[in-house]
């Protein structure tokens, strides 16, 4: 089966399950593993950040992030088809006391234009707009990601209005890749940044909060607090390190793969995609004459598998354990499903 449902279903392959075995641990609740210790360090050092702070999953990563720039009654803005709106089951709202406002963007990216009118807390009966969440890669969005200039201009917006800047990096990798951008340049437009192992890197397991000291404190607390102060867990920094050193190369093979299943998808009769919308490792497009569960199962049939991302939508992600041979059988079964 090849299975494009997400670039989290890869597994660790034996010389990642190898380094993991040789890792020094120790109990990381008392701040004692130095493999988890060495890691958070590097990582911030990448991004320009004074500290950060391993968690289990990336929605614990973005909530930790809104935690601790928050204060409950807050607001916080966010494109509709962001992640944290989307996809972490309330959490803001529960876990923090802040209601988020979302922001008709494009493709999942916000632009000034889009929020200026959106900042509230000028009246004692508004919500206090506190925080701008950003996405790069935008995962409902197809994949695209932000231009230097975009969040130099987001940046400034924030300023200007008192707002704190959260990024949402899940697969920031595939930003990086794409647009060329320096890691350190992202630390200069955040206060708070996650990034995730899981996904196009193809660890197992593990995120990471990026920030400056004070919040990384705070956020150690409340890691904690929801469960995720973890013991020996090197093992799984060790497996994150692994696939960062190894596997941040793949991924513009990732990008390419996508691109050209993008460009069958085009060519198929009953397909419809927009090309411009595929720039990393995640291709969505629109099925024309059945639903998009009808499809999939066809497709499953074929022995592929995406998921549905809409009642006529698909979602197909790369990575790197998909390769040029796997590929072909893809776009072979879509244009003889398709076309």
């Amino acid at each position: 089966m090849i299975d494009l449902r997400s670039d989290t279903v890869t597994k660790p392959t034996p010389e990642m399950l190898d380094f993991m075995t040789k890792a020094e641990v120790g109990d990381d609740v008392f701040a004692e593993d130095p493999t988890v210790t060495a890691f958070e360090q590097k990582v911030s050092a990448m991004f320009g950040m004074e500290a950060g702070l391993f968690v289990p999953s990336g929605t614990m990563s973005n909530q930790l992030g809104i935690k601790v720039l928050t204060n409950p009654g807050d607001e916080i803005l966010i494109d509709q088809n962001g992640h944290i709106f989307n996809y972490e089951t309330g959490g803001a709202g529960f876990l923090s006391g802040v209601q988020i406002s979302t922001i008709q963007g494009k493709k999942g990216k916000l632009s000034p234009e889009d929020i200026k009118n959106s900042v509230r807390g000028g009246f004692d009966w508004e919500p206090k707009t506190s925080v701008l969440c950003l996405e790069n890669t935008t995962n409902k969005g197809g994949g695209v990601c932000y231009s230097k200039d975009e969040l130099s201009s987001l940046k400034s917006f924030a300023d200007q209005n008192n707002l704190k800047v959260h990024f949402d990096g899940a697969r920031i990798w595939n930003a990086i890749v794409h647009t060329g951008i320096e890691p350190t340049f992202f630390g200069e437009i955040a206060d708070t940044i996650s990034v995730c192992f899981s996904k196009g890197l193809g660890a197992p397991v593990g995120s990471m909060l990026l920030s400056n000291k004070e919040n990384i404190a705070k956020a150690r607390r409340f890691r904690k607090m929801w469960g995720g102060g973890m013991r020996q867990v090197g093992l799984l920094a060790a497996a994150a390190d692994f696939a960062l050193d190894n596997n941040f190369s793949k991924l513009k093979k990732d990008h390419e793969r996508a691109n050209q299943l993008a460009e069958a998808v085009d060519g198929c009769s009953n397909l419809s995609i927009d090309l411009n919308s595929v720039e990393t490792n995640i291709v969505i497009f629109d099925v024309r004459n059945e639903s998009a569960v009808e499809a999939l199962t066809r497709l499953e049939e074929k022995g592929v598998r995406m998921v549905p991302f809409g009642p006529n939508t698909i979602r197909a992600t790369f990575h790197y354990q998909i390769g040029d041979a796997e590929l072909q059988k893809v776009v072979e079964s879509v244009k003889e499903l398709f076309d």
